[in-house]
């Protein structure tokens, strides 16, 4: 999709032509779906998130003024959604899985979800644990404009465009969340080759 067909899908949806909205979201969806779930951590939560981002872009469209790309503008929203979720949900109480068993001690639920195969969840687990306890650790600055950086794919310039921020500032942001991610991967003995030569 070209940017010229992106501004022709934008007018229409301005124009009154709410189904052109969807080719918008066929394009960007998964991208924003696995930058949300860089962020919150949790495929339900992301799954929220992205829905959430589509729904706001949707009805802030007639706000883009096209200075930069769509999916810059995308991604901010995005992001924005994910920050404001993290903030509310560090104030919210925690609910404990536990019951009480017959003789009256305390006993850890588990709740077990039909879909996942046993076994591509443990290589999974193990293959993203150290990186996504990492990424939780990160301040939510630094793990966001890791995030987009590395996951979205976005150059320095497109990151300030999107987080009005001056292009030194945010490959400032970008090496201390690096140092401070491989200093916590190399201290649990598990940081990718990809990450240790950056």
């Amino acid at each position: 999709m070209s940017l010229i067909s992106e501004k022709e899908i934008i007018e229409k949806v301005l124009g009154g032509d709410v189904n052109a909205f969807e080719e918008l979201v066929l394009r960007y969806e998964k991208t924003v779906y696995n930058l949300a779930l860089r962020m919150v951590s949790d495929r339900d939560d992301a799954f929220d998130m992205t829905q959430e981002a589509f729904i706001k872009a949707y009805n802030s469209l007639p706000s883009f003024r096209g200075d930069s790309k769509f999916s810059v503008w995308l991604y901010r929203i995005t992001t924005n959604i994910c920050l404001d979720f993290l903030r509310s949900k560090k104030r919210r109480p925690q609910v404990s899985l536990t019951a009480h068993d017959d003789e009256d001690e305390d006993v850890q639920l588990d709740i077990p979800d039909p879909a996942a195969d046993p076994e591509g969840q443990l290589i999974k687990k193990l293959g993203m644990q150290s990186l996504s306890e990492g990424l939780k650790l990160l301040p939510d600055k630094q793990r966001q404009i890791l995030v987009m950086r590395e996951l979205g794919g976005m150059s320095y310039a497109e990151i300030g465009a999107a987080l009005s921020l001056e292009e030194g500032t945010v490959k400032s942001r970008i090496f201390r969340a690096r140092k401070r991610l491989s200093a916590y991967l190399i201290k649990r003995g598990n940081i990718p080759d990809e990450l240790a030569s950056k």
